[in-house]
């Protein structure tokens, strides 16, 4: 079978012409014929709240496997069901429920859990509730740790004993994001020396820059080894910030959707781990006025790329490879000859077409 595409992004590289599937795998990329579109990997999103609906701080497994199926149909074929900060059971019923999702099929695959709290600071808490922030504890995280497929933890640094948890983090091979922080760049940079990997929505919760306090925003920016999160949504960050962050931190950035229940929806209420949410004009806020996560699919932060004029290939590495890379995963993420055919067909503008996972259409 052929996909009738114009061209592929391929290991980072623009390949012309079609891409051949055979068996439910990439079998010939470059395949000469004429052709409309582009053939991209499936979709990485490393931030995911909930989706058509879907809480995931409150979903049995098989709603997490709808919910799948609804970021397959736009796009994303991996990501991290993200927990924000809840009580100690919900957290851990979540987990659980994560966890047994990872094991069934889907077309869009659970890398992990992505907790977002309770290590959070409570000057920057954004939506989580202050009142269920907790300072890094050893024996708390283990009982995370055992409940669920934990791939990544976002840490507020300045806490009392962040640093020692972010190299016991490191050690075990999860993930460190810094985020939810009023860190400035010092204290920043000590915890990427500890092993801190990324910050999570960059400009976002955290201590905003200064020329002369650039904070964790200019200690993460102008560090090559930390791989820069960020909402590119049109909404948590302007476009020209946006612009910036990519010429800064080309080849390391990552677009996450940072996407709620609403996602999918229109306007109106919902859920957010408990806490009640406003959609107003594609903006989610809390009662008092605080941003709630992202209510767009990932391939909007591709689209708003592409309108940025940032080179096509970069674009689509930042919503694929870059993802996968900051999680080690050399399997997620790609289209290559005799990898399993997960893609996605995009249009000149980024906007999603169709959808393949293991050579199937999706959507």
């Amino acid at each position: 079978m052929r996909l009738g595409v114009a061209a592929a992004v391929v290991g980072g590289v623009l390949v012309r012409g079609d891409v051949e599937i055979a068996d439910g795998c990439v079998a010939a990329v470059g395949v000469p014929g004429a052709g409309a579109g582009l053939a991209v990997p499936g979709l990485v999103d490393l931030q995911v709240n909930g989706y058509a609906g879907v809480d995931v701080l409150d979903a049995e497994p098989a709603e997490l496997l709808e919910m799948g199926r609804a970021l397959a149909r736009d796009g994303v074929l991996w990501y991290q069901p993200t927990l924000i900060t809840a009580p100690l059971e919900k957290t851990l019923d979540a987990l659980q429920a994560v966890g047994r999702a990872l094991e069934s099929p889907s077309p869009a695959r659970i890398l992990g859990a992505h907790l977002e709290g309770p290590f959070l600071s409570p000057d920057r808490a954004g939506a989580h509730p202050p009142a269920l922030l907790r300072a890094p504890d050893a024996d708390l995280l283990e009982a995370y740790l055992a409940a669920g497929p934990v791939t990544m933890v976002t840490v507020a640094p300045e806490l009392d004993g962040a640093l020692e948890l972010v190299e016991t983090l490191a050690a075990r091979g999860i993930v460190v994001s810094l985020g939810h922080t009023n860190a400035n760049a010092a204290l920043a940079r000590e915890a990427f020396d500890r092993g801190a990997a990324s910050v999570t929505h960059l400009f976002n919760a955290m201590r905003q820059f200064h020329h002369r306090d650039p904070g964790i925003v200019g200690a993460a920016l102008t560090r090559q080894d930390v791989v820069v999160q960020l909402i590119a949504d049109g909404v948590h960050v302007d476009p020209e910030a946006v612009l910036a962050a990519w010429h800064v931190a080309r080849g390391r950035l990552v677009l996450v959707s940072d996407a709620i229940a609403a996602a999918g929806g229109g306007d109106g209420t919902t859920l957010l781990g408990g806490i009640a949410v406003t959609v107003a004009g594609g903006v989610a806020r809390t009662a008092d006025g605080e941003l709630a996560g992202g209510v767009f699919p990932l391939s909007a932060g591709l689209r708003l790329l592409l309108e940025l004029d940032v080179p096509l290939v970069e674009a689509v590495d930042a919503v694929t490879g870059a993802p996968a890379r900051l999680l080690g995963r050399t399997d997620v993420g790609v289209l290559a000859v005799g990898a399993p055919a997960d893609l996605v067909v995009v249009d000149d503008g980024g906007e999603v077409e169709r959808v393949y996972a293991g050579g199937e259409l999706v959507a």
